[in-house]
């Protein structure tokens, strides 16, 4: 049976509020939309070129390498309370986000900037938050976060993080390495570090790796763990100690009277843990004030 005219009239009659209802939230939705301004720029260098980033907005700064002589930036935001500054001096190339209307929502206020650099380049990085990223990288590099976490992976060099309450996750990275935080934690894992200075108030620490026969490895956590998983062909000086916390040590086996005949004095009232892994070449470090200190060797 079809329908008669008057019922299909009826029924758009019926169906014209609603109708407009959604042309209506359409219309707003379009009006208050952001959409992402995309920046990308080329910078040639000709040597080891140093690049600057400060980021006072909120965003992801990716970096990662090339075979180029050139700084590929490209970046986004999402509405026009930032600016986007990038300027070349030879070889220096800085790029600075500046927040024009601090009282905007937080969500007007992100800007994501992923850089393309030469293998060989130094970086420094300041943000408030969000993810710091870089993939081989060989250059020193001084990385430095509020609220961030920092994710580094095959970089190589002198590198510094700070941050307040960010992470770091450093996966075969190479070099020297000087972490620093307030309630952050660090996880190290496949190093190929000669340096490590890793020190937190309140994080933990995870170091599974090797390590170098001539290094030194300061490991220190306020109220955290500190956990260090080592190989049974490594060959370092232990001395571990804390105040008020554990030493869990799973390493009974491999761990043997200091081979240097060396007498160390532990804390008064400290729990301690002293010896050698092998011919205890390397040095290791380790500090908890309340926390656990743990070492065992990897399966």
């Amino acid at each position: 049976m079809i329908p008669s005219p008057a019922i299909y009239k009826s029924l758009l009659y019926s169906l014209t509020p609603v109708l407009g209802a959604a042309l209506f939230l359409l219309q707003a939705n379009a009006s208050t939309a952001r959409p992402s301004e995309k920046i990308e720029k080329h910078f040639a260098v000709k040597g080891r070129p140093s690049v600057l980033i400060q980021n006072v907005a909120d965003g992801r700064i990716e970096v990662k390498s090339s075979k180029n002589p050139e700084v590929v930036v490209s970046a986004s935001q999402t509405s026009s309370k930032i600016s986007l500054d990038m300027e070349q001096a030879e070889d220096r190339i800085e790029v600075t986000a500046n927040v024009l209307d601090p009282s905007a929502p937080t969500s007007d206020l992100t800007a994501n900037i992923v850089l393309t650099v030469p293998e060989e380049t130094e970086l420094q990085i300041k943000t408030q938050s969000g993810l710091i990223y870089v993939e081989q990288v060989l250059g020193d590099m001084t990385l430095t976060t509020v609220n961030g976490d920092v994710h580094l992976k095959e970089v190589s060099g002198y590198v510094i993080v700070h941050t307040v309450g960010g992470s770091l996750i450093c996966t075969q990275c190479s070099g020297k390495l000087d972490f620093n935080s307030v309630s952050g934690g660090a996880q190290i894992f496949q190093p190929s570090l000669r340096s490590v200075n890793l020190t937190t108030m309140t994080g933990n620490i995870l170091f599974d790796g090797d390590f170098i026969r001539t290094g030194i490895y300061t490991m220190k956590s306020g109220r955290g763990m500190v956990e260090v998983r080592f190989a049974g062909t490594d060959s370092f000086d232990l001395n571990a100690q804390t105040p008020l916390g554990t030493v869990d040590n799973r390493a009974e086996a491999f761990l043997k009277p200091d081979s240097h005949g060396v007498r160390h004095a532990a804390v008064k009232m400290a729990h301690g843990l002293f010896g050698s892994v092998g011919s205890g070449l390397a040095k290791v470090e380790l500090s908890s004030f309340s926390g656990t200190i743990r070492i065992l060797k990897r399966d």
